[in-house]
């Protein structure tokens, strides 16, 4: 069983915030598989069921804030005994483009407040991550997270369904080819 969590923030005013890429990703999936988000108030999350493909898979979307994020993913990892090696995590990255996306086996979360609590409270950084660029497509004046947690232009909203259109045979990739496949395809 594969977890696939994307990061981001609850509530209506920050929906189609730039910090919110990894909701909007899940939902995507959730959407082109035909699974169906079930709140669970146990784990501080939304849950959806499935399968990806060939892959049995739950997809989670935190209903902490984005600095706890960890809280969900580490109860559900643990209650239902996902190995590292099958969580991938997808979030906002703002030191890659907007339109692109990176995927990497393992790393330190960066300035990700998000990402930080998920590696801390896992115990490890060796797990999946799937990042999708944010970047300010011009520059931007003001404190990094009033950029985060600002609305997605017009312009950014297309780069973004183009962005994470692009999943669908990223996971194919990942999980036929292997993730050193997949970064030399979609790196």
């Amino acid at each position: 069983m594969k977890l696939i969590a994307g990061l981001g923030n609850p509530g209506r005013q920050y929906e189609k915030t730039r910090h919110n890429a990894g909701f909007m990703a899940v939902d995507f999936l959730a959407e082109h598989f035909n699974l169906e988000f079930k709140k669970s108030d146990k784990y501080k999350c939304e849950l959806a069921e499935g399968q990806l493909l060939d892959k049995k898979v739950i997809l989670l979307k935190p209903q902490t804030f984005m600095n706890l994020s960890g809280q969900s993913v580490q109860s559900v990892a643990s209650f239902y005994k996902i190995d590292l090696s099958d969580i991938i995590v997808i979030h906002d990255d703002v030191d890659i483009a907007s339109g692109n996306l990176k995927i990497r086996p393992s790393g330190s979360p960066g300035t990700h407040n998000g990402m930080r609590s998920v590696t801390q409270l896992l115990g490890s950084e060796d797990f999946i991550r799937i990042r999708l660029g944010i970047a300010p497509l011009s520059e931007f004046k003001g404190p990094l997270e009033d950029y985060v947690l600002g609305k997605l232009s017009d312009e950014e909203v297309s780069l973004m369904e183009g962005n994470v259109k692009k999943l669908s045979p990223l996971f194919e990739t990942l999980f036929r080819k292997g993730i050193e496949e997949a970064m030399q395809e979609f790196n």
